[in-house]
């Protein structure tokens, strides 16, 4: 394992290319959304070690279809002043734009891509370059000014309610999940380039749907509000709440960082000084951490319009045998304790790695966790039966 992290062959830049390709080959024909935020990796006194990676989910099932980029950034700390004075180009703001491209370039034989971030990402350089054919969604931040010389926030907040949603929360840390009620507000809007001379050459405006949807009642201290540019278009209320619905997506992401932090693979923890090998590591882990996603995803298997996913999403085609294997070896007499789905789908994987990582069958859902665990031990005993072929053989 030393020498593979350490050998100057093995790049991060090929890992991702080639879990970018598996995921090509799951977009043909549907809308897709490519959801990329940025987290920590190593912290070190303002800067540190960061990695930004796009994931790729069906935008009407929700599945976890793979890993679409990754790539790591290293912060130094330094005046933000300076920072705001270059050019996008020249910034790690960049990578907003370069993720959208290879969201394009990886999703190219899907029906639709849009683009979703947070609100880091509201930067106007990333409006004005959004890929030909790509959608963009993201989260505003900044109270930009308008083609009209008004300004965003205060002409959404001027604008009359256009419907009120019921919106199901649900848990995260430190909130419960909860129902609510959200008002709803929509408008085509123009958006102006910024006077601040490092966007010479692009548009003079962009023009983009906004939509605000805020709680009525929010408990104390709570509240949702969310304002979010997009190129989709909306003419109603269903139109407008259905890309909050594209939006809402965007939390799969975070469940992968939390599987890729202490609640899973505990990547801040890594004893590895050198950048590079920790690099590598941290890369077949985002890989591995996409698989425990899916593999959460997938466990309820719910049958929809289309199949159910399949398992080569997250296993090779040869481990369908000893998938097979455990799943007669786990399961038990009574109904709850048999495998619901059928053989071939990633849910049936999906129940065996539940029943390997500890989960009974009977008590709620298997969790990224239990997933994670059971996993861990099927490729611990994949391992174990190729070394027992390889034996044989010999």
């Amino acid at each position: 394992m030393t020498r593979w992290l350490r050998n100057d062959a093995v790049t991060v830049e090929a890992m991702a290319v080639e879990a970018g390709r598996r995921t090509a080959e799951r977009c043909d024909g549907r809308h897709v959304l490519a959801i990329q935020d940025t987290t920590v990796v190593r912290s070190a006194g303002g800067g540190g070690l960061y990695l930004h990676p796009v994931i790729v989910v069906d935008a009407d099932e929700g599945a976890l279809l793979g890993l679409a980029h990754a790539e790591f950034l290293s912060r130094d700390a330094g005046a933000k002043a300076e920072r705001r004075a270059k050019p996008v180009k020249d910034k790690q703001s960049q990578r907003w734009l370069d993720g959208a491209d290879k969201a394009a370039e990886v999703c190219a034989a899907a029906a639709r891509v849009t683009v979703i971030a947070d609100r880091e990402s509201d930067i106007y350089a990333a409006f004005a370059g959004c890929p030909a054919g790509t959608d963009l969604l993201i989260r505003a931040s900044q109270d930009r000014s308008l083609d009209d010389k008004g300004r965003l926030f205060a002409t959404l907040d001027a604008l009359p309610e256009a419907g009120r949603v019921g919106l199901d929360l649900p848990a995260k840390p430190g909130r419960k999940a909860r129902a609510t009620q959200v008002a709803v507000r929509f408008m085509t809007v123009d958006l102006a380039r910024p006077q601040n001379g490092i966007v010479a050459g692009l548009p003079k405006s962009v023009r983009m749907t906004a939509v605000d949807v805020r709680e009525i009642d929010p408990p104390p201290g709570e509240i949702v509000h969310w304002r979010l540019l997009t190129t989709h278009t909306a003419q109603n209320v269903a139109e407008a709440f259905a890309i909050v619905d594209l939006y809402r997506r965007r939390w799969v992401i975070e469940q992968l960082f939390r599987t890729l932090k202490a609640r899973g693979f505990d990547i801040e923890g890594l004893l590895i000084e050198d950048e590079a090998p920790l690099q590598r590591l941290v890369m077949a882990t985002l890989v591995a951490a996409v698989t425990v996603q899916q593999l959460v995803h997938a466990r309820d298997g719910i049958q929809g319009p289309e199949p159910l996913r399949p398992v080569t999403d997250a296993f090779d085609p040869e481990d369908a045998p000893l998938l097979e294997a455990f799943c007669a070896k786990l399961e038990g007499k009574t109904e709850r304790q048999k495998n619901p789905h059928p053989k071939g789908s990633l849910a049936y994987a999906a129940w065996v790695c539940a029943r390997l990582g500890g989960w009974t069958g009977y008590y709620g859902k298997p969790g990224p966790l239990v997933m994670l665990n059971g996993w861990i031990d099927f490729q611990a005993a994949k391992r174990g039966v190729a070394t027992l072929k390889a034996q044989s053989d010999l």
